[in-house]
């Protein structure tokens, strides 16, 4: 099993060359920054399901791709990763060409983690109809991957559509690992329809439903079923291993310097991280 470190990678606290090199250094595979562009003071979507006030880092955090890429020129092996990219939020052209120039910077380490996000304010300001997020993030995805794949790309969808257009360069990575967030009802149809990957987070009936989805991509032809648990426990870790998840990611707390070491380090001692970095394509 890979180990990989999540946090909101803000203006407060350590750098992104920082965190890459520190995740790095202390042997974990992969890194990933989650996206918000801004948010909303007045809002009507429920940041849990008990409510609660939004953390001062979702209005802090930077942007993933210019973060990541500093990530990635700190680093040598170390996977980077969007953990996860709001696309439902983006315009797709332009985000096509991100993914790709972040991929073929990095060698091939780029982890494309998307979901269609919660924040109905969010959407609207983006300009997106929250009913229709992910029919959008859907759309955006497949057109997307057109680009990637075609050298004259042409799509024509619900929500997206251009013809025959070029953009290079392409990623190194064919395909890029696309990671489906969520762990809804549908969440498997969605992986099956346009990702490479399942990005749930921890739940008492993960276990049977990595199994469920290793069954349907074994049926769909898949040769693998790559899983990875975002926001995980290190006591979890043998439990979702023994389900068969590939990757378990371990949140830092954002904003301190300090914490975010002395994290590292208890999670290092816990995962028994005591080698080289895990890191490079794979």
């Amino acid at each position: 099993m890979k180990f990989g470190l999540a946090v909101f990678a803000t203006d407060q606290g350590l750098t992104p060359a920082e965190l890459a090199r520190l995740a790095e250094d202390g042997g974990f595979e992969s890194l990933f920054f989650p996206e918000h562009t801004h948010m909303p003071v007045e809002r009507t979507a429920h940041f849990k399901p008990e409510g609660g006030d939004v953390p001062p880092e979702y209005a802090r955090t930077l942007d993933p791709f210019i973060a990541l890429t500093a990530a990635a020129c700190a680093t040598r092996t170390l996977r980077i990763g969007t953990g996860i990219c709001l696309v439902s939020q983006r315009d797709p052209i332009t985000t096509a060409k991100e993914v790709a120039t972040l991929d073929r910077l990095s060698g091939g380490r780029f982890l494309f983690g998307v979901a269609a996000g919660w924040n109905r304010e969010e959407l609207l300001n983006h300009g997106t109809d929250p009913r229709r997020r992910l029919s959008v993030l859907a759309d955006r995805i497949k057109a997307m991957r057109t680009i990637w794949a075609e050298d004259v790309a042409s799509h024509s969808g619900p929500h997206v559509s251009f013809d025959r257009i070029q953009s290079w360069p392409k990623p190194v990575q064919s395909p890029v690992p696309i990671l489906v967030g969520g762990s809804g009802p549908t969440v498997l149809d969605r992986i099956l329809d346009y990702g490479t990957e399942w990005l749930p987070e921890p739940a008492p009936d993960l276990p049977d439903r990595i199994a469920e989805f290793r069954g349907r991509a074994r049926a769909a032809g898949w040769a693998d079923a790559p899983v990875t648990v975002y926001g995980c426990d290190p006591a979890d870790v043998a439990r979702y291993r023994e389900a068969g998840a590939h990757r378990c990611v371990f949140w830092l707390p954002p904003g301190d310097a300090a914490a975010a070491r002395e994290r590292v380090a208890e999670l290092r001692a816990a995962l028994g991280l005591d080698g080289p970095s895990q890191g490079g394509r794979s």
